[in-house]
């Protein structure tokens, strides 16, 4: 028999011997029958990668157990890390949707049914200087294109915008705030 398939005898010879009570620890201490068998993966691929490491007989168990606490460990503070993470990105998403909310026209209305009816690239256009507030430029580097090409797909957007709002019983999109430093009208959508 080869160094390889002695290695691999070794491992497997290993793993039977021990992987019902290494999963065994994993499940009385994590926190659900998945986590315990990633635990069980993980240990058991590091004894894989250190098998020269991992001591004979029962010792060899201990180790494996050592491993798996550690393993347990790091699932943890990865788990506590996500949880402070989704807990920042929920008050981040809840201040800033409050913010976003505010000079948006109400989801019933008619500006809203208009927009709803744009395709994507109208409304994208539409959106960043109503909602956004991007001039011409911003919004040509934004997309990577020309000022020039810009300005007419936004002319032809706010064209196709105007003659749906006046579909939806408007005549004209409700004027927003004064006229950007650039020039560029920031005319509701």
């Amino acid at each position: 028999m080869g160094e390889r398939e002695e290695r691999r005898a070794r491992f497997e010879r290993l793993y039977d011997r021990a992987s019902p009570q290494v999963l065994g620890y994993a499940l009385r201490r994590a926190g659900s029958p998945e986590d315990a068998a990633d635990v069980v993966a993980e240990t058991f691929m590091i004894a894989w990668r250190r098998l020269d490491e991992v001591p004979d007989g029962d010792q060899g168990r201990l180790w494996l157990y050592g491993v798996a606490r550690r393993v347990l460990a790091n699932q943890r503070r990865g788990r506590q890390r996500r949880e402070r993470l989704e807990a920042r990105l929920r008050d981040e998403v809840a201040v800033v949707g409050a913010r976003a909310s505010t000079g948006r026209p109400a989801p019933d209305s008619a500006v809203m049914a208009a927009l709803a009816r744009l395709d994507e690239a109208d409304r994208e256009l539409v959106t960043l200087v109503a909602w956004e507030q991007l001039d011409r430029d911003q919004i040509a580097a934004m997309l990577g294109c020309s000022r020039a090409a810009v300005r007419v797909r936004l002319h032809r957007a706010r064209r196709r915008f105007a003659r749906l709002l006046g579909e939806e019983g408007t005549s004209s999109p409700p004027s927003r705030s004064p006229p950007s430093a650039a020039g560029t009208s920031t005319s509701a959508p």
